[in-house]
């Protein structure tokens, strides 16, 4: 056999057969096509070929992942899309004649066939179908990136422990079980994996859908090929320890130039989430997306996240609509649909937060009635210079409900939207005091004065994005629930005027005639919305599910409708998911 040709050593017919792109060929032509094939391997970080390059061929990606990057005005690159394994890619320069359009570097140890334009050009000449696949793949691809969604799912994930305390065994054998839900998967350790061929590991990962490559143990040699044999990295430490680097440090640091996953898991020892745990060790390993690991639903909430099966819950600004919110969670949660990570912006972030957190649904309704309807936060009056409040209930009030706790200590994935007035840009949030930036995100311009931290000005997310689907769909999520709660028909008038009557006439027609002129306070609160509930209207296409309670009849600041605004929301959402006869998961 050809040493060069080691692919040779698997079913070319299984594996061409494999690839839309040739599926429709006989087996005549496809052993001409095997024959026109080149094997080679890239290793991890190694470039494929350069933006600009000449369209010379196609490359099949045998085994292995990809990175496809842009080139951005700084003179950098951008990760546009990642090309797993039985893709193809170069495919579009071929068809237009065009050089290359982003620079493809292997994301790991990879291996690939490449069939040289003579060799497509032959294909074509035979089989003229064959570019009609083609085009179609290449379109689809773009379409893909266009809607976000030229990012594949890791199917190799190496689960590296922090040190010898670490029962990564443990938790690998965990999440073997949970990913077994949605195919086959093997955990391979060093006494199943050291020493073997590529050809080995590329026949395992064919067969398998999922592949845990566990390093435990002081191995260096073994805990690198982990790395290089893998899509994603699980950086395992027990919680309570102390924090600090990583082993292979200088590997996990060369990830981030490569854009490869990266998630640290953190192992409490019970129920309970240690307080300040995530913090030290993100400052010890930057960059990184953390995950609080408890009991089994954690483990199966993270494999869903690993996998895009997850499912987001975003939640939209209104003011006191918004405790509709509490009633669609309930029903969801009722529903059996298991909700993975969540955003918000204003009263959406606030009630998210609850969520995050795991208040059950009596918490979220008590909670959330002693600062709202009890504790009044609008109460404390001040000269308007600034606003119409002090703000400083507000401030007392989130933190006796959430506490100290930084944002990274919710047992979910959260984050919240706030408008950063000083850079005029929306700004996310998925660290800090909970508190505080729950703060900004519902500082109403007018109403609630602004929080300034280090020379910024923030208000109400709302102001410029009142549904942020976009940051959910950033952190690839499998599903995407966005509760719109509106605010789009709050505000009428009975009287035709272009100048209030004197003041003792507004006073007296406010008294007896209370619905004739919109307040001051919902003026300022609808201007502050009005802005980005046009633009909600383009993020509501991007969910895979929209709710939207009908609340007309509650005002954006009647703080006394709380319960007749969470039992509108749960109505609504239990009638609609009811007709959908919701599953556990969506589809």
């Amino acid at each position: 056999m050809d040493e060069s040709r080691p692919w040779e050593t698997y079913d070319a017919h299984r594996l061409l057969r494999g690839l839309e792109l040739f599926r429709h060929l006989d087996a005549a032509t496809l052993d001409e096509l095997a024959a026109e094939l080149e094997w080679f391997a890239l290793p991890g970080g190694a470039t494929l070929f350069e933006y600009g390059d000449p369209s010379d061929a196609l490359c099949v990606l045998k085994s292995g992942s990809l990175g496809a990057f842009k080139p951005v005005p700084d003179g950098g690159f951008v990760l546009d899309g990642v090309v797993a394994a039985g893709e193809t890619v170069g495919e579009l320069g071929l068809i237009v004649d065009q050089p290359r359009s982003a620079t493809v570097r292997a994301l790991r140890d990879s291996e690939l066939l490449r069939l040289s334009r003579s060799g497509f050009d032959k294909l074509v000449a035979r089989h003229p179908q064959a570019m009609l696949v083609t085009a179609r793949l290449a379109v689809k691809r773009l379409v893909a990136r266009r809607d976000g969604a030229s990012v594949s799912t890791p199917r190799t994930f190496a689960i590296l422990a922090h040190d010898g305390g670490v029962d990564a065994r443990g938790f690998g054998e965990r999440l073997r079980a949970a990913l077994q839900r949605y195919g086959e998967c093997a955990l391979i350790g060093a006494n199943d994996g050291k020493g073997r061929t590529s050809a080995w590991f590329s026949a395992l990962e064919a067969r398998s859908r999922f592949v845990l490559y566990l390093g435990d143990g002081d191995d260096r040699e073994w805990r690198s090929l982990c790395v290089r044999q893998s899509d994603c990295l699980l950086l395992v430490a027990n919680a309570a320890d102390p924090a600090s680097v990583w082993p292979e440090k200088s590997s996990i640091d060369a990830e981030q130039a490569l854009h490869r996953p990266r998630h640290l898991l953190l192992l409490h020892r019970g129920a309970t989430i240690v307080p300040g745990a995530a913090r030290r060790w993100l400052d010890a390993v930057p960059g990184v997306a953390h995950h609080h690991v408890r009991g089994e639903s954690d483990i199966e909430r993270v494999a869903r996240l690993l996998t895009r099966r997850s499912i987001g819950l975003v939640l939209s600004g209104g003011g006191a609509r918004g405790f509709a919110h509490i009633g669609v969670v309930r029903a969801l949660r009722e529903a059996g649909v298991q909700i993975d990570c969540v955003g918000g912006t204003s009263i959406g972030a606030i009630i998210g937060a609850g969520v995050a957190a795991d208040w059950s649904n009596e918490e979220m309704f008590d909670n959330y009635y002693r600062s709202f309807v009890l504790g009044k936060p609008l109460g404390d009056y001040t000269l308007p210079l600034i606003a119409l409040v002090t703000g400083r209930r507000v401030s007392r009030l989130l933190r006796e409900a959430f506490g100290p706790r930084d944002i990274t200590d919710l047992a979910l994935p959260y984050y919240c939207i706030t408008s950063n007035l000083t850079a005029g840009r929306a700004d996310i949030h998925r660290a800090g005091p909970l508190w505080f930036w729950l703060r900004a995100s519902c500082a109403i311009p007018g109403v609630l004065p602004p929080v300034f931290h280090r020379g910024e000005v923030f208000v109400d997310g709302a102001v410029m994005d009142n549904l942020p689907v976009e940051a959910m769909r950033a952190q690839g999520v499998g599903e995407i629930i966005g509760v719109d709660i509106g605010a789009d028909d709050v505000l009428h008038a009975e009287v035709e005027e272009f100048a209030l009557p004197v003041w003792w006439r507004l006073l007296w027609q406010r008294w007896f005639h209370r619905h004739q002129r919109p307040g001051i306070l919902s003026i300022l609160l609808r201007s502050g919305m009005v802005n980005a509930e046009a633009a909600s209207l383009e993020r509501r296409a991007h969910t895979s599910l929209l709710l939207t309670p009908p609340l007309s009849d509650i005002e954006l600041l009647d703080w006394k409708a709380y319960e007749r605004a969470i039992d509108a929301g749960y109505t609504y959402a239990q009638k609609l998911l009811g007709r959908a006869n919701a599953p556990r998961e969506l589809p």
